[in-house]
């Protein structure tokens, strides 16, 4: 086994800050139709030092190993991150600890690099997340439920049963 998949091994059998973030700031939901990986991610902010930074981070995966390891790193990886400092950060640069990816995995660093983006996107801070409910506040569906919504876009995922 190679030092990447042991590392990886290592931080699957431990996941940092898996599961959803109760009043997140800011939500990210993306897929990747290559492999039907489906990852979200949410943020919390704080102020610090007179800056809005990122307090906490958690995500939400389903799909390869890989996936769910970088958003380990990732989400801790962001903590006193502005959110100007993290729209930055490259899908190598969130793999924290594990190191640099093999080709065949680059997507799933591309993966968490998109749910924040899409998190930032989605900042309550700046704009009204679209996924929060305007008269009760309340955070979107778990990932899972997401998945029995009806298509928005091009990409349908059908669960099997």
């Amino acid at each position: 086994m190679s030092s990447f998949e042991t590392k990886v091994q290592q931080t699957l059998a431990n996941p940092l800050n898996q599961g959803e973030l109760a009043n997140a700031d800011a939500v990210g939901t993306v897929g990747s139709p290559e492999c039907g990986d489906m990852l979200r991610m949410w943020l919390k902010f704080t102020e610090k030092d007179g800056k809005r930074v990122i307090d906490r981070a958690s995500f939400q995966a389903f799909g390869c190993q890989t996936a769910i390891a970088v958003a380990s790193m990732a989400t801790e990886l962001l903590r006193g991150k502005t959110a100007e400092e993290a729209k930055i950060l490259s899908a190598q640069e969130l793999t924290g600890g594990l190191g640099p990816l093999p080709p065949m995995k680059i997507h799933c660093g591309q993966l968490v690099e998109g749910a924040l983006r899409n998190a930032l996107e989605n900042d309550a801070g700046v704009t009204p997340a679209p996924e929060l409910t305007a008269d009760s506040g309340s955070l979107a569906p778990t990932l899972v439920s997401s998945l029995h919504r009806p298509a928005g876009g091009s990409i349908r995922i059908v669960p099997i049963p």
